[in-house]
């Protein structure tokens, strides 16, 4: 027993059909589905960062969509605040708060209790030297500096990159020394479905996502936010715009940009599973043949934490 909502959520690599189990789920739950991807927060990104559609949504309420320009920055701590005041705004509606996405540092912080610290302020001048590094030359003094963090950025997310070096200057401190609590004990009762499925099954599911986005106007989407100058910020960082800004900037053709779009994609489906294998308490399933048995092992959680 607990005065706490009780939560679920559902994980896993990109394309591997997390979208269409969290609505099965919130339709045989009662529930309302929160975003737990760190790019579909913003507007004005919908095709490549694969966000659910109104008709996809088929009249089940989602939570933390949209909320952000595309200019704007957004932390993990500022998710985790929102996110537990939504939780705790759908429970007390009588509805099941199902937290649905693949950005596991986002999730980890919500169910676990993970507190942040005051980071130290940005330093103009170490900012200026980091900024005359290369993308490969700034990864690799992050992964000298601070290993921890290094794993869980991506090499071509510079902003956050940089930020990590200049917290380790700054404070001499490690990610895991600034973060106080690496949590490990849960906030709220919780049961995290993680979905899996082969890997090479995966691999086609992504290429053929890719392809679908392209048909469904990713350029388009991707040339007004350049033709807007937006640069330098978080959220042009993600997977499928910025390969796209290569081959607009004259970097790299088409071909090769849709091509880096997609290696990227699988690189990053990797990390996600072994983010998620190893920082979480996940119960796994194949989404294509584990629906019953999902359903079935949900219900009895839920009845023995009433």
């Amino acid at each position: 027993m607990t005065d706490k909502p009780i939560v679920l959520a559902v994980v896993g690599p990109t394309a591997v059909g997390k979208t269409a189990l969290s609505i099965e789920l919130a339709k045989a739950f009662n529930g309302e589905i929160i975003n737990g991807d760190s790019m579909q927060i913003y507007r004005e990104l919908s095709i490549g960062t694969a966000k659910i559609t109104d008709d996809e949504m088929e009249g089940i309420p989602h939570h933390l969509l949209d909320i952000k320009d595309p200019t704007d920055s957004f932390s993990v701590a500022e998710y985790q605040k929102i996110v537990r005041d939504k939780i705790d705004e759908i429970a007390s509606r009588g509805k099941l708060p199902i937290i649905v996405g693949g950005t596991g540092l986002y999730i980890q912080s919500v169910l676990y209790d993970f507190r942040f610290t005051e980071q130290p302020k940005i330093d103009n001048s170490i900012q200026r030297q980091l900024e005359k590094l290369s993308s490969d030359e700034l990864y690799k003094r992050l992964q000298k500096e601070d290993p921890q963090a290094a794993e869980e950025i991506h090499p071509n997310n510079i902003q956050r990159i940089i930020r990590a070096i200049e917290r380790v200057e700054l404070s001499g401190k490690q990610k895991n020394e600034i973060e106080q609590n690496h949590g490990r004990e849960n906030v709220y009762p919780h049961y995290i479905i993680g979905l899996s499925i082969d890997r090479e099954l995966l691999y086609e599911r992504i290429n053929k996502r890719v392809d679908t986005m392209i048909e469904k106007g990713l350029l388009n989407e991707v040339k007004q936010l350049h033709e807007k100058g937006i640069r330098g910020v978080q959220s042009i960082q993600a997977i499928g715009y910025k390969e796209i800004y290569a081959y607009l900037d004259g970097l790299m053709s088409l071909e090769e940009a849709l091509e880096h779009l997609k290696q990227n994609s699988r690189r990053y489906a990797k990390r996600q599973l072994t983010y998620f294998r190893n920082k979480m308490d996940i119960h796994w399933y194949n989404p294509f043949i584990d629906s019953e048995k999902i359903i079935k092992e949900i219900t009895e959680f839920l009845q023995e934490n009433k």
